[in-house]
């Protein structure tokens, strides 16, 4: 074999080789959160994570503190699995039994709401990094109480909701459902759990049904809730540059799927950190990534690869040149 030849093979090998590394130890990620019914945590990182305006708002900032409301996209439970309802125990629903976001779990009955009325309706759900999976939505009994810790109890056994893969329009996930029969105060509890992931997000949105008298025929507060509104998309990034959550270039998809462009050059080129553990569950911290080793539903991972590949392929190439004609001479 000649040298060139040599140098060629060599370059492929290690070319390839350093591209599996490299995709191996890049971790996959996907964020978001529920927008319309807006959850608990998107109606706060609207109003203001300096000011926020309402109560609830305020008294969860304050239990939370600032960042976990920057991160807004990042309640995750790690491992999930398919577990959440065996997981996450009982009052820390909303949380995903993050601790980072306990204030969240503050059992009040002056949420920020939105209306809702029973029958078919429209669900949306930003994701900040999309990827595949399924959505469920579980909504609260006739019984429920606003103004105690929620339990899985609270919660209807089966979803009204269950979609695979929905369809995403302008970066949200948008699919249908129909809402049962409520009256008053109440609450839409989603699971996002990936398919390329243990991971799973978890949302509490608070809706009203008819007019929001504070609390509903359980009992609860006698004053009426503000109105929930979702982040706009300028509110999304003006708040990025605070944001602790790190999507490796992973950026949002709009229209049809093709991909938007990417986070700030400071997120694509940051180095990923060590997963540790955080809370009674052993999840990985809300400002990791959970690890999945990438497939071809991971497009950055590919994309990644093979600019790698053709990056280590050239070098070593080209090395293998030079050795070649010094040694012709």
């Amino acid at each position: 074999m000649t040298v060139r030849r040599k140098a060629a093979v060599c370059a492929a090998a290690g070319g390839a080789s350093l591209a599996l590394t490299f995709s191996l130890s890049v971790p996959a990620s996907a964020h978001g959160s529920m927008t319309e019914p807006v959850s608990r945590v998107a109606a706060c990182y609207a109003e203001g994570v300096e000011s926020p305006r309402s109560a609830a708002c305020k008294a969860a900032v304050a239990a939370s503190g600032k960042q976990a409301f920057y991160d807004w996209n990042a309640v995750n439970m790690a491992n999930a699995a398919g577990k959440s309802k065996q997981i996450i125990p009982d009052g820390k629903l909303c949380s995903a039994a993050n601790e980072k976001y306990r204030g969240l779990d503050l059992p009040r009955a002056d949420w920020p709401s939105t209306k809702m009325s029973a029958g078919s309706h429209t669900f949306r759900y930003k994701g900040t990094a999309p990827h595949k999976g399924s959505f469920e939505l579980y909504i609260t009994k006739a019984s429920y109480d606003p103004a105690k810790p929620l339990k899985w109890s609270d919660l209807e056994a089966k979803p009204f909701v269950e979609v695979a893969d929905p369809k995403m329009e302008n970066g949200d996930y948008v699919f249908r459902g129909d809402v049962p029969a409520r009256s008053g105060r109440h609450l839409i509890y989603s699971i996002w759990q990936r398919s390329d992931s243990p991971e799973a997000f978890c949302t509490c949105s608070d809706v009203v049904f008819g007019k929001d008298s504070g609390g509903n025929k359980a009992g609860g507060s006698t004053a009426a809730a503000p109105a929930a509104s979702a982040p706009t998309e300028q509110k999304i990034a003006d708040g990025a540059a605070k944001s602790s959550v790190q999507h490796q270039g992973h950026g949002t998809q709009t229209g049809s799927g093709a991909s938007a462009a990417p986070r700030a050059a400071a997120d694509a080129s940051a180095e990923p950190e060590i997963n540790g553990t955080d809370g009674p569950t052993g999840q990985a911290p809300d400002t990791e990534l959970a690890e999945t080793g990438g497939n071809s539903s991971t497009p950055y991972i590919a994309i990644a690869g093979t600019a790698v590949l053709t990056f280590g392929a050239t070098a070593v190439i080209t090395a293998g040149r030079r050795r070649a004609r010094a040694a012709g001479r």
